[in-house]
């Protein structure tokens, strides 16, 4: 090094390199996608908890939050990255436009996440067995195709509740009919169409109870009528009239049962309710909609009055 370099005083460059301008931004677009999906989640938690699930919100405010933090994340990377971006602006735009909700979106999408990503993962491990999807997509998809072609479509859940009541008073609590007001809502059916009121008593052939769901903006929410065509000393049992509720869509209610005997310092209820289930594939909704039925067979119990006290 020569005197002259010597003297020359020595430099630091601060100018950002590509790779840390890039990183920099991907940091930033992560930080802005994640506060407006966080604005999603709570304006969706706050509308359930409000009971306002038939407002704009669920079906125009959340969909606009997620699909902005969507577009806003970082382009994806990865074969991985697109597909989950595209099914999630699939979901949002099905969540419009089918009117199914926020709710329905939620319990489908686990499925839908889990398809595509398996379809993609066989694709991704060598592009030329991408003919290998044609098969497994016909597979996963042909359950329900033909009407006929279905995997124990009817299902049936049965509860049991034990209460420090005497069966005659047990069966008038019965007759006298459900009470909504007395039944805490279960954490499970949060943001489900459960009845906003029923209507009608009695356990003797001929008495009606009618379920009155609540509607939103695309129509009323509809009822189910059933009727009590069997009655014993212990039991009753009913029968679905008609079914004109939101939850005709998924579910063909088909009859129940209330049946009670005495035990050891009380009366043991058991109320079963058997329906058909309307999606498929079998080993995803069937569970589902068992899980979620049977906690409803829980919620009617309690607005009877029929908690466990034992």
């Amino acid at each position: 090094m020569s005197a002259d370099e010597a003297d020359q005083p020595v430099t630091w460059t601060t100018e950002e390199t590509t790779e840390e301008r890039t990183t920099r931004h991907r940091r930033h677009s992560y930080v802005l996608a994640g506060v407006v999906a966080t604005a999603g989640v709570v304006g969706f938690v706050l509308t359930v908890a409000t009971g306002r699930t038939d407002s704009a919100m669920l079906f125009v405010g959340l969909p606009t939050l997620l699909a902005l933090a969507v577009v806003l994340s970082p382009p994806a990377r990865s074969v991985h990255g697109m597909t989950f971006k595209g099914i999630t602006v699939g979901l949002l735009i099905a969540a419009v436009l089918l009117h199914e909700g926020a709710i329905c979106v939620l319990l489908a999408a686990p499925l839908v996440y889990g398809v595509g990503h398996l379809v993609t993962a066989v694709i991704a491990r060598n592009v030329r067995r991408h003919l290998a999807v044609v098969p497994l997509a016909l597979l996963l998809g042909a359950e329900g195709v033909v009407p006929s072609w279905r995997a124990e479509p009817v299902q049936e859940v049965s509860v049991t509740h034990t209460v420090a009541a005497t069966p005659a008073e047990v069966a008038e609590r019965v007759a006298a009919g459900p009470r909504l007001a007395s039944a805490p809502r279960p954490f499970l059916l949060t943001g489900m169409p459960l009845p906003e009121h029923i209507g009608g008593a009695g356990i003797d052939p001929g008495d009606r109870w009618v379920f009155h769901f609540h509607g939103d903006a695309h129509g009323p929410g509809g009822q189910v009528v059933t009727e009590v065509v069997g009655r014993t000393a212990d039991s009753v049992r009913f029968r679905v009239v008609s079914d004109t509720s939101i939850t005709a869509r998924w579910l063909d209610w088909r009859d129940a049962a209330f049946q009670w005997r005495p035990v050891a310092g009380g009366t043991e209820v058991t109320l079963r309710i058997a329906f058909t289930r309307g999606l498929d594939p079998s080993w995803y909704f069937g569970p589902l909609d068992h899980v979620l039925t049977d906690a409803a067979a829980d919620y009617l119990l309690d607005a009877l009055n029929l908690t466990d006290q034992l």
